[in-house]
């Protein structure tokens, strides 16, 4: 018998035996304590995040693994900025990030982004910030990323 793969957004330490993860688990016939377990201990790191996870269960033998994957970049910004949601509107600010932050963001992102230039990762975060009504150091995230662009950061993206 294929190997399951059940995918679920839980919060970081916190995943619980209730929905997404029990419902989907329950008949594959596996110990949901022993999964939960083991994904509160992977994900413990990302307390207060939500954080993609798959769990691959052998229902032949009851084995499984537990892949986590990293929290998406608007969790961290919220994290990083202790919100709870950006903006509703362009109107309004959700908060004022620091460009240390959005770097810090970046380097945890990299592989994720799916780019070489550690320049192009932190323009990609402060996009995510621009969508979320957040601003880096005061400024409208659009002028930060022009200034990226023309290395006004240069010295802080190459520590």
């Amino acid at each position: 018998m294929a190997k399951l793969t059940i995918s679920a957004l839980v919060s970081g330490g916190k995943a619980s035996a209730g929905p997404p993860l029990g419902p989907a688990l329950g008949p594959t016939g596996i110990n949901i304590g022993q999964v939960i377990a083991a994904i509160n201990e992977k994900t413990k790191d990302f307390a207060g995040i939500q954080v993609p996870v798959k769990v691959i269960v052998d229902p032949s033998t009851k084995e499984f693994e537990i892949e986590v994957g990293s929290p998406p970049v608007s969790a961290l910004i919220k994290k990083e900025l202790g919100i709870e949601k950006g903006a509703g509107n362009r109107e309004s600010s959700a908060g004022d990030i620091k460009m240390e932050s959005v770097v810090k963001i970046a380097k945890m992102k990299m592989d994720a982004l799916n780019t070489p230039s550690l320049k192009n990762a932190v323009c990609q975060v402060l996009g995510t910030c621009i969508s979320m009504g957040v601003t880096c150091s005061g400024k409208d995230c659009k002028d930060v990323i022009k200034e990226v662009k023309q290395g006004v950061h240069d010295a802080l993206l190459s520590e």
